[in-house]
């Protein structure tokens, strides 16, 4: 079945019962280093952008380029982030899920309703709607997808000058070879998850 990527029909659907809409996304959930990092937007949905999607269907080219248009066209948008040390502390989850209930408390102005990528939040005094494949289907949580990428992305590349040897400008922190026989030759870096599976038996 092809993809279409979302028109902002749902949004408008929703946007029509509360108001303002606010999508929020995260990445780098699945990173042996680095921050999970996540992005809350409130798109002006009379204005939606052409392209807008799940960010992992873009290449990271057409995501720069739309991450510029969303920051400039938002109504709001916030970024917010957990790092490695308070993953460990919480686990994932519960890190992730901080990051998400402080970006949407970032938003200025503030949600009537919220979306999130199937993850439930408690802090919020507005309806939040916990919705698997969120990304693929309401625009304002794939712009979140797409600003949260880009992002961290460029973090990371910026975290990779100062600890070249485990290469996360290429892999991201993620679970690459690369990244896992330099954990073996170098050990663990303060950026590292020591909760994480192939960390931890080295930490």
């Amino acid at each position: 079945m092809t993809h279409v990527p979302p028109d902002g029909a749902l949004d408008r659907a929703l946007a029509a019962r509360y108001g303002l809409v606010a999508g929020v996304d995260e990445v780098g959930r699945g990173a042996l280093a680095g921050p999970v990092l996540v992005a809350a937007v409130i798109f002006d949905l009379d204005e939606a952008l052409p392209d807008v999607d799940d960010s992992k269907r873009l290449s990271p080219r057409r995501r720069e380029v739309l991450a510029s248009q969303i920051r400039a066209s938002a109504l709001a948008w916030c970024v917010a982030r957990r790092e490695a040390d308070e993953i460990d502390r919480l686990n994932i989850l519960e890190a992730t899920r901080a990051a998400m209930e402080d970006a949407v408390l970032g938003l200025d102005p503030g949600p009537a309703v919220v979306v999130t990528d199937a993850m439930r939040l408690d802090r919020q005094r507005v309806p939040v709607l916990a919705e698997i494949g969120a990304d693929r289907r309401f625009a304002s949580v794939a712009a979140a997808s797409i600003l949260a990428k880009v992002t961290r992305d460029r973090l990371m590349v910026e975290l990779s000058a100062r600890w070249p040897v485990y290469a996360w400008a290429r892999n991201k922190g993620y679970s690459s070879q690369e990244h896992r026989l330099a954990l073996a030759e170098f050990g663990v870096s303060p950026l590292h998850r020591k909760s994480f599976a192939p960390v931890r038996v080295l930490a």
